[in-house]
């Protein structure tokens, strides 16, 4: 099966750290992992630059990532306003998170449930009004969808509810989101299964964190009941201002091995993806990267999905540690 890993670490793994990292080395850094075989980059968030001044450049790099061919270039925005900025600098999807958690909401947006809803109206509106050449695609990510740092538990049914009336909105997909690291295998697959039940071709991908050590476990519960979009960070770098201690989004590395180790095509070379850390560590000295694959590299008779067997040790990053034993 073919699986489709988009990549958000130049948007939730640098909104996350509080230095900037300089407009060219992460317009560097996306055309590395756009070269590692990666189709689907999130490259910045339109926000605030007073709120998140590390993404005040997020026009910059998505005009560049545009010109990178057969990438699709995603952004991240909250509302109406970083809509338009996003379209306008020629975005080929957005992203809109939504809460499941109305108190989460408040917090992270400055929005209620039914102020969410309407403004996603607005959204599907003005992109409706676009040309036809110049529509991007706007996605949904409900997140706290598995519960909530703030509120805690959070309803299952309406987390299918909500994600039905986003839909009804007329967005591209829905999809869910596990920010704060509360979700285990098992409610993965339950409300994945439910989600697919409700919206059908609406129905989106997985974006899961590690917080708590079950990123790639609920990865593989989520491909158990068909899902074939996941998002991951290279390096881990990432994770929520609502979730103290968090060690971010699943590392792209180690997923991208999994998925091929099971035998699903992401067209993703692990060798290359390495240099792309590289670029990423060179364009944040002494940041802390996270990751398994890195330190050791493929095993011996490791094997592509689709493209067949790689020299061992692939994927290993330069500095990795040695093993004597």
């Amino acid at each position: 099966m073919s699986i489709l890993v988009s990549e958000v670490g130049p948007r939730d793994g640098l909104q996350s750290i509080r230095r900037t990292m300089p407009t060219e080395a992460k317009i560097a850094w996306v055309r590395a992992l756009a070269t590692a075989g990666l189709r689907e980059i999130e490259v910045g968030s339109f926000v605030n630059p007073k709120r998140l001044p590390q993404m005040a450049d997020a026009a910059d790099v998505v005009r560049a990532a545009r010109k990178i061919p057969g990438l699709t270039v995603l952004a991240l925005a909250p509302n109406l306003r970083g809509v338009r900025a996003a379209a306008e600098a020629g975005a080929h999807k957005i992203t809109m998170p939504v809460s499941a958690s109305e108190p989460h909401s408040i917090a992270n947006i400055g929005m209620t449930h039914e102020q969410v809803l309407a403004e996603v109206a607005r959204v599907i509106e003005y992109r409706d009004g676009l040309p036809a050449d110049g529509r991007p695609a706007i996605e949904i990510g409900i997140s706290t969808a598995f519960g909530c740092t703030i509120a805690g538990p959070v309803s299952e049914d309406w987390v299918i509810e909500l994600a039905a009336r986003l839909a009804e909105l007329g967005v591209d997909s829905v999809g869910l989101s596990d920010g704060v690291g509360y979700a285990n295998p098992a409610q993965v697959k339950r409300l994945f299964t439910r989600l697919i039940a409700e919206l059908g071709g609406k129905a989106g991908g997985a974006h899961l964190h590690n917080t708590r050590g079950q990123g790639l476990a609920n990865v593989v519960a989520a491909l158990e009941v068909g899902v074939t979009t996941f998002d991951a960070s290279q390096g881990g770098i990432g994770g929520c201002p609502y979730s103290p201690g968090a060690t971010g989004n699943i590392v792209t590395e180690d997923l991208v091995w999994m998925l091929e180790a099971m035998g699903h095509d992401t067209g993703v070379d692990l060798g290359k993806l390495a240099e792309a850390r590289r670029v990423l560590a060179e364009g944040l000295p002494g940041e802390a990267l996270y990751g398994h694959l890195p330190d050791v590299g493929t095993e011996k008779g490791f094997s592509y999905a689709a493209r067949g067997p790689v020299p061992e040790g692939t994927g290993r990053a330069a500095g990795a540690r040695e093993c004597a034993a």
